[in-house]
């Protein structure tokens, strides 16, 4: 098996007042109506690893109302316990095993890797949704990935500020570029090493559904991939980018593209079924490659992945899962959803109660 929460408590989160859930590391199939709590259930998992979670949700959003009182995540998950939480007004506050940790430092625990309904257009999206994608991906291999976006953005903006400003002063520039062309050139040997990961998982793995051929996707010429080819770009890009008012090129501007393999066609142009199916490879393709190099799979949360899926597609899911040893956090409107995994998954039913969602662990 691999890595799993053990233990779940959560406080005045979303629509949850109070939730304590002891678990066992295995699939977990949550089923009830829409509207019931269940995405929000998973959304707090997700936050369990380091970012906004599934939804980028900042932290005022996740109070429940009306109380709007504070929130807090607990969890035991891969023999540590974590606790994040976040009171009126004030910013999330992370500690790992009783202490205050940064953001980064959950990823080094916990490797999660998510698929919800929104990135069904990712492939037919802009590529801003891709690059986010794509940059989980890489944070699932290194965690400090984040870090170095982080850095790169943070730089930038004051780049931009700059030249939206029409300052012309080239020593104004210097000290922010260095640290763009540095984080940048990190940033593109992390997204370049986790996609061959990836593909190389997909070949090496059979899988009954449709392999990708990924392609990174950038105007940068070759030696625009260093740090200091990415500094020369930059210094010599800034009247270009003062006539425009921000910066045109940088690992900003890269897009990911896939290409349904067994057919030669653009992911942009398959039907929304194989669209869905090709993202879910992606994501069992990521979690086997993970667990190849740390020795146990990612926690998968996977919201309403089967309500696309025929019963085969749904039962070669479940196998899969299995197969790989990995908990699967799954929701679906029905128990029906999840028929096929018969006593390979522990089940959760979630309803509304009067605007409070209540679980019901049946098994």
């Amino acid at each position: 098996m691999g890595q799993a929460v053990t233990h779940l408590a959560l406080s005045h989160f979303r629509s949850h007042r109070r939730v304590a859930l002891d678990l066992r590391p295995q699939p977990v199939a949550i089923h009830g109506a829409n509207g019931a709590g269940k995405t929000n259930l998973i959304e707090a998992v997700s936050l369990l690893s380091p970012g906004r979670g599934l939804r980028r949700a900042g932290a005022e959003e996740l109070v429940r109302r009306p109380e709007a009182l504070g929130w807090r995540i607990g969890a035991e998950v891969a023999g540590h316990e974590i606790d994040t939480r976040a009171e009126p007004g004030q910013p999330r506050v992370t500690r790992i095993d009783g202490k205050t940790a940064p953001q980064v430092a959950l990823g080094r625990i916990v490797r999660m890797l998510w698929l919800v309904p929104s990135m069904d257009r990712l492939w037919i999206e802009g590529a801003e949704g891709r690059r986010r994608f794509w940059d989980r991906m890489t944070l699932s291999f290194e965690p400090g990935h984040g870090e170095a976006v982080l850095t790169y953005e943070k730089a930038m903006r004051e780049r931009n500020r700059l030249l939206k400003d029409q300052v012309r002063e080239p020593a104004w520039y210097g000290a922010l570029e260095i640290q763009m062309a540095d984080a940048g050139a990190q940033i593109i040997a992390n997204r370049t090493d986790a996609l061959a990961r990836v593909m190389d998982a997909q070949r090496r793995a059979p899988t009954d559904f449709p392999i990708s051929d990924l392609s990174a996707q950038t105007a940068a010429e070759e030696d625009a991939r260093t740090a200091d080819g990415l500094a020369r770009a930059f210094a010599e890009g800034r009247r270009r980018d003062m006539a425009a008012g921000r910066t045109l090129a940088g690992p900003h501007r890269a897009d990911l593209g896939a290409v349904y393999a067994a057919k030669g066609v653009p992911a942009a142009q398959c039907s929304t079924g194989e669209q869905k199916a090709m993202l879910i490879s992606l994501i069992l393709a990521n979690a086997r490659a993970l667990a190849d190099e740390t020795g146990a799979p990612p926690i998968l949360l996977l919201d309403e992945v089967a309500a696309h899926l025929d019963a085969d597609r749904r039962a070669a899911l479940f196998d899969e899962i299995c197969t790989l040893g990995a908990q699967a956090w799954m929701t679906g409107t029905g128990p029906e959803m999840f028929e096929s995994l018969g006593d390979r998954a522990q089940y959760l039913a979630v309803r509304d109660d009067a605007g409070q969602s209540v679980i019901d662990q049946i098994a």
